[in-house]
């Protein structure tokens, strides 16, 4: 995996292919692309991160691989940009830059305020509404690239994917791509079981009185 340091030293002319498999099967190959415009890019399967809290050797090796990928990704992305970036220069800002640049190979269709299939989760038909990112894939890409910047020597609080910036713009793609598909991301509450009724204390015995002499 690359390093803080790989990532910054840019020295390195050679754009290789770059293939990334997501929920929506984007696979971009780079090198017969302009590379200064152009990047293997895909936003991974919401289902790939939660699949690292399984306890199977296999999803783990599959979360590892697909993180490393992103990781790569996000440093190739850097040597593209112009003017280069390094790492240690990255800030929220250009992960939202990120994020937004991968839109363009996006297979969910979001649907506009004023298509007649705003909040329809099953439309009848096509519409020319614009296809962008799921927000669960770019969710789960977050967290993969937060880990792995922490995991090649990022500190935490310098940490870019982590950024309120980026928070809060993840948070409003989930609320706009659920308006728009009428589909809830909200995750379900457990239910607690009910408290047993309160039962009213026993009544107390009733006081008998002793008359002197008696």
């Amino acid at each position: 995996m690359d390093s803080i340091q790989d990532m910054d030293g840019g020295s390195n002319s050679h754009h290789h292919e770059m293939n990334m498999a997501s929920s929506n099967n984007l696979i971009i190959n780079t090198s017969s692309m302009n590379p200064a415009t152009t990047l293997a890019s895909a936003a991974g399967v919401a289902g790939t991160s939660s699949s690292s809290s399984s306890s199977s050797p296999a999803s783990s090796s599959r979360y590892e691989n697909q993180k490393r990928r992103d990781w790569n990704t996000f440093g190739q992305y850097l040597k593209n940009h112009r003017p280069p970036l390094s790492l240690s220069r990255c800030s929220g800002a250009h992960v939202l830059e990120f994020l937004r640049y991968l839109d363009q190979f996006g297979k969910t269709k979001v649907h506009t305020p004023i298509c007649p299939f705003y909040g329809h989760p099953n439309p009848p038909a096509p519409c020319p509404c614009p296809l962008r990112q799921a927000w669960g894939s770019l969710d789960a890409l977050i967290g993969r690239l937060r880990a792995a910047f922490e995991e090649n020597g990022g500190k935490p609080e310098a940490n870019p994917f982590g950024a309120r910036a980026v928070r809060l713009y993840l948070r409003e793609v989930r609320d706009l791509q659920s308006k728009a598909r009428g589909i809830s991301y909200e995750k379900k509450k457990r239910k607690r079981p009910p408290l047993p009724p309160q039962l009213p204390p026993p009544p107390l015995p009733p006081t008998v009185h002793h008359h002197p002499g008696q």
